[in-house]
């Protein structure tokens, strides 16, 4: 299994990105996609999630409303897009596979099975 996240970069505080992960290794519909972050000196949080069978998704609070996440299930791609974006929300953002999700959503870190490198998100003020 293999993760492969991209798409992060510098943007103004307002702006947008879109990240994407790439799944190789394991076929859609049986677990869960995470999108986590680590800024400097903090813990990794939760951003998202999302069920690669029904599409079910979940938020964290401080992105709710601002981040969608979708997917292209024939493309085994999982997508979070970032609109409003604040300095706050500078950290490397990574994606996560959850193989045998026992509860949704599946928040915590060591819930999930595989992880993909980090994407820096750079939210300059």
């Amino acid at each position: 299994v293999q993760l492969q996240a991209s798409g992060g970069g510098l943007v103004q505080a307002g702006g947008s990105l879109r990240l994407s992960c790439a799944a190789s290794g394991i076929t859609f519909g049986d677990y869960a996609i995470g999108w986590f972050r680590q800024a400097p000196g903090k813990e990794r949080e939760v951003v998202s999630c999302i069920h690669t069978g029904p599409g079910s998704t979940s938020y964290a609070l401080s992105v709710k409303g601002r981040f969608t996440i979708s997917k292209d299930s024939a493309k085994r791609m999982v997508y979070l897009q970032m609109n409003s974006l604040r300095p706050e929300d500078t950290a490397v953002y990574y994606c996560a596979a959850d193989i045998f999700p026992v509860r949704w959503p599946p928040r915590d870190s060591g819930e999930y099975d595989y992880w993909g490198q980090g994407t820096q998100v750079t939210v300059s003020s």
